[in-house]
């Protein structure tokens, strides 16, 4: 595992994801009714302490609450998963955030802080993102970062409703980030 690490920026702070923050995340997950949303992972305002818990018990996920500072209360989650130490690959992934903050500057500013800590902190070589293939609106948001399409992998996932579908990958690899870095800034700037 990396270490447990509280990172703040443009209003937003991400610390490790506790019981503390339970809440907080069911009023978050019902502000827009998250959890019925068949694409994502959003946990059900009656399952969020089981939500935390798992994230906590996964060996190669580091999950963080994603708080905003003005009302200190968390707005969602976002974790460092699938951590591969050898070759310093990890996922960003397990994002949601209360659909009052969709489309404001807290994604990016989230990314922002995640990618700057693993490559300029952690020297890792490649961050991914996963999502299903019929979540646009994530896969916009991945796209918006200016990150690289993989490509898709068939049938490797189960929805909630139990329909097997296809992810969509995305990567960025530490070469490339001296030019996403200032995008991801101007964007922050933008609309913040």
């Amino acid at each position: 595992m990396l270490e447990q690490v509280t990172l703040s920026s443009n209003g937003i702070i991400l610390e490790p994801l506790t019981l503390t923050h339970t809440a907080d995340l069911v009023e978050a997950c019902q502000d827009g009714e998250l959890w019925k949303i068949n694409v994502t992972s959003v946990p059900e305002p009656d399952n969020v302490i089981d939500y935390i818990n798992v994230a906590d018990a996964m060996p190669d996920r580091q999950a963080f609450a994603v708080i905003d500072e003005r009302t200190g209360k968390a707005i969602g989650s976002t974790s460092f998963h699938d951590i591969l130490l050898a070759s310093k690959r990890l996922e960003i992934g397990y994002t949601w955030y209360a659909k009052s903050y969709w489309r404001t500057h807290v994604n990016t500013t989230c990314k922002l802080m995640l990618l700057t800590y693993i490559f300029e902190t952690l020297e890792y070589q490649t961050v991914g993102w996963r999502t299903d293939i019929d979540n646009y609106r994530s896969q916009q948001a991945i796209e918006r970062l200016g990150v690289k399409k993989d490509g898709v992998i068939r049938g490797n996932r189960v929805r909630r409703d139990g329909v097997i579908s296809d992810t969509v990958m995305y990567s960025i690899v530490s070469s490339e980030w001296a030019d996403v870095k200032p995008k991801l800034a101007t964007k922050v700037q933008s609309v913040y």
